[in-house]
């Protein structure tokens, strides 16, 4: 008689589970109230912002600092670790629909006593064969779970890559930033300087009260205790743009003199409903929405009868020569019962429809808490642009006034003080320009991130 090994069974045991697997929850997508068109209004939406979206900002330094901080940086390495662990959990999941093999060999010696020295050698090779039919799908859905997480961890590493672009644009224009503030300081305070000269020379002769000097001086020491401010400023920016690097701190690194006499480019918004495909962080909030649904019926699934296959085919001889001549062969099946287990199952099922619901909740405040990010990025991009035409008006004015203030002064026909308080006025004017357009600038970068970059 023919015998028929249980590794024949094989393609019978895996169409089985395939054709009874069972059918997933569909997904829908939550229900949300997107807004038309962007209030403020935003530019025509015809051209989206491009992934290299600070080459915008038209500076190569930048350009270069931008590209070594994507090589280089150790965040966005431990993102790519991430996703590479989460591709790995993936394959996994997907290697539990697979059968199980193995083999084993053993072999034994014995000698009986009272025999003389007359030893019994047996050898044997056992394969081994461990199927767990997918009848409900179960395993398709964990793997469908996994990979949606692996797809989500992707996700997020666009997002880590997104904010390192951000945050080393932005240290890069603080940079230029507090330059300019140290110039305007350092011209300022020089300028100071020579007034408190003109002043103690009137003293000496007489035309200058000793008030008058002492307020000069007050003035000068004041403006170089701004100074000190503002070059610890700086170096606490460069020391984390050289982190940002992978670096200690202390590396020179290129950085702008002055901020752009230029307000910053304009960013084509789109339209609210196109939010949702550049945003690495609503994509990723979505796919572990999928992955939630799929985890509920995993959990659904865990609690119907599950069929375990089990085959071996082995050997067995007395002499090595001879073990592939004796084949055994098993076939075994077993079937278990967890749903009996009811009220756990009920509850089970109830804390993954939960966990389901929860994510549903944190996607549609995520979707919200963008739109928010948008509309707010591009309100203060028009009010900034309003602010700036009018704090270049007050500026000219200021300079204007000190000019004044100092002829007069040297013509004795107003007091130190006046010239001083103009002095200080032009200098908060000079001050806020400066303010102003680094916002403008630090809000440009955070409406191509609220946009999502192109990434």
């Amino acid at each position: 008689m023919r015998k028929t090994s249980p590794l024949a069974f094989l393609p019978l045991l895996l169409a089985l589970g395939g054709c009874a697997s069972w059918t997933s929850t569909p997904y829908e997508a939550p229900a949300l109230d997107l807004p038309a068109r962007w209030t403020p209004s935003a530019l025509p939406a015809g051209t989206q912002a491009t992934a290299s979206w600070w080459q915008a900002f038209n500076d190569p330094a930048l350009n270069t600092l931008i590209d070594e901080v994507l090589a280089r940086n150790n965040d966005l390495a431990v993102a790519g670790l991430r996703l590479q662990q989460a591709r790995l959990q993936a394959r996994l999941a997907f290697s539990n629909q697979l059968p199980g093999v193995s083999v084993r060999q053993s072999g034994t010696a014995s000698r009986q006593l009272g025999q003389g020295d007359s030893v019994t050698h047996a050898y044997g090779l056992t394969g081994g064969l461990s199927y767990e039919v997918d009848l409900w799908g179960k395993l398709s859905r964990q793997h469908d779970a996994s990979q949606w997480e692996a797809e989500a961890t992707a996700a997020d590493l666009a997002g880590t890559r997104l904010t390192l672009i951000g945050s080393t644009a932005t240290l890069y224009w603080q940079l230029g930033y507090l330059n300019q503030r140290l110039a305007l300081a350092q011209a300022s305070t020089a300028y100071t300087a020579e007034t408190l000269k003109l002043v103690e020379a009137q003293y000496r002769a007489g035309a200058a009260s000793r008030l008058e000097v002492l307020s000069a001086q007050q003035s000068l020491e004041s403006q170089k205790a701004s100074e000190t401010d503002l070059m610890q400023q700086r170096e606490e920016a460069r020391s984390a743009l050289a982190i940002l690097l992978d670096g200690p701190p202390g590396r020179v690194l290129p950085e702008p003199s002055r901020l752009p006499e230029a307000s910053p480019p304009e960013v084509p918004a789109g339209l609210p409903a196109g939010l949702l495909a550049r945003r690495p962080d609503l994509m990723a909030a979505e796919l572990r929405l999928r992955s939630s649904l799929a985890s509920v019926d995993v959990t659904r699934a865990s609690f119907y009868p599950v069929l375990s296959l089990t085959g071996s085919l082995g050997t067995s001889s007395a002499a090595l020569g001879q073990l592939l001549q004796n084949p055994l062969g098993t076939l075994a099946s077993e079937l278990t019962l967890p749903f009996l287990n009811w009220n756990e199952w009920r509850l089970s099922v109830q804390i993954s429809e939960n966990d389901y619901q929860q994510a549903q909740t944190r996607f549609r405040q995520t979707v919200y808490g963008a739109l928010k990010e948008v509309h707010d990025s591009l309100s203060a991009r028009q009010q900034l642009a309003e602010k700036d035409a009018r704090l270049t008006a007050s500026l000219a004015a200021a300079r204007e006034v000190e000019r004044l203030y100092g002829v007069r002064y040297r013509v004795g026909t107003t007091s130190l003080k006046d010239w001083l308080d103009a002095q200080q006025t032009r200098r908060a004017a000079e001050t806020g320009w400066v303010d102003n357009r680094f916002e403008q600038y630090r809000r440009q970068i955070i409406l191509y991130q609220a946009l999502g970059g192109g990434a």
